[in-house]
């Protein structure tokens, strides 16, 4: 960990701690491959009374991705499946989202340092006017490197591998019907996220850190 390092992280941490501004609300958003996977037997129907059993030999069907984005303080979710995660694809769940957000004056959007994620995509596949104004909605903020866990986007990917992708899936419209489902009843029930760890916690538990880029943070070692 670096100084930059450190510099996106408590912006990060400094945002997640902002009371909820419907104005500008703060989204997460991320990208995350899916895998195909097919029975290479045809299932035997099962039996009442019968332990589910499934043949260890599978096949490779192709991938796909899914783009999804959460807001911490609502429980409000937003997400697409492509065959593709390419400038198009992010251009267009963008266009999405804002379309979700039309009464906010703008979109505070938690993304990694992933090439495609940055207003260029938008003028690759927009007009310049209309990329111009889909740029204006939103503030990019940027994860460290290798930090992907700083983004709460994350936390929802593991439920939905947990709950979803944990089985053999062999078409994306199957995967997408299941995984829209599964986060559309989610967004419905507002289930929020509780982030915990703040500028302060960080200082501290990360002390070795801080202090390596400046001694002076040796102070915040025990607070």
């Amino acid at each position: 960990m670096n100084a930059a390092f450190l510099a996106r992280l408590e912006q990060i941490l400094s945002l997640y701690a902002l009371p909820y501004d419907p104005d500008y609300p703060v989204i997460c958003f991320d990208e995350r491959p899916c895998f195909l996977i097919g029975d290479t037997l045809t299932p035997r129907p099962m039996r009442k009374g019968e332990i589910e059993k499934q043949h260890y030999e599978y096949e490779k069907l192709g991938s796909c991705a899914l783009l999804a984005a959460v807001e911490p303080l609502t429980g409000k979710r937003v997400a697409q499946v492509h065959e593709r995660r390419t400038k198009r694809e992010f251009t267009a769940f963008c266009q999405a989202l804002s379309a979700s957000y039309r009464d906010a004056k703008g979109l505070r959007l938690v993304v990694d340092n992933l090439n495609t994620h940055n207003a260029s995509s938008f003028y690759e596949h927009l007009s310049a006017e209309e990329a111009r104004a889909l740029a204006e909605r939103y503030e990019f903020i940027y994860t460290p490197k290798s930090a992907s866990w700083l983004n709460m986007i994350e936390c929802e990917f593991s439920v939905v591998a947990r709950q979803c992708l944990d089985r053999r899936i062999a078409t994306i419209e199957e995967l997408r019907s299941e995984v829209l489902a599964l986060l559309q009843e989610r967004s419905r029930k507002a289930i929020k996220i509780h982030w915990q760890f703040s500028v302060q916690a960080a200082r501290a538990k990360l002390n070795s850190h801080y202090t390596r880029v400046n001694p002076l943070n040796e102070k915040y070692r025990d607070t």
